[in-house]
C-alpha cells in the first residue's frame, strides 16, 4: 500500500533547529518523523493541542511562528 505525502516547505528557527538536531541524534529522530508525529497528535489529542496552542516560550524572543 503507498501512502501519499505532501512535500512542504516551511521555515524553522536556526537556533531552535541546531539544539533539535543535537537531541535528534541523541535520541533516533528525525524532522519528518516529528512533524508527522506532532501533526497526528495535534489531531487526535486535545490535550497536546491546548499544550501547544498555548506554548508561549518563542515568543519571548519576537518570535512570529
Amino acid at each position: 500500500m503507498k501512502v501519499e505525502t505532501k512535500l512542504t516547505s516551511v521555515n524553522v528557527l536556526d537556533d531552535v533547529y541546531k539544539k533539535f538536531k543535537v537531541n535528534a541524534i541523541n535520541n533516533n529522530v528525525n524532522l519528518q518523523k516529528l512533524v508527522n508525529r506532532s501533526l497526528d497528535l495535534y489531531n487526535k489529542d486535545d490535550s497536546f493541542k491546548k499544550m501547544i496552542n498555548d506554548y508561549t516560550n518563542l515568543a519571548v524572543s519576537g518570535s512570529k511562528y
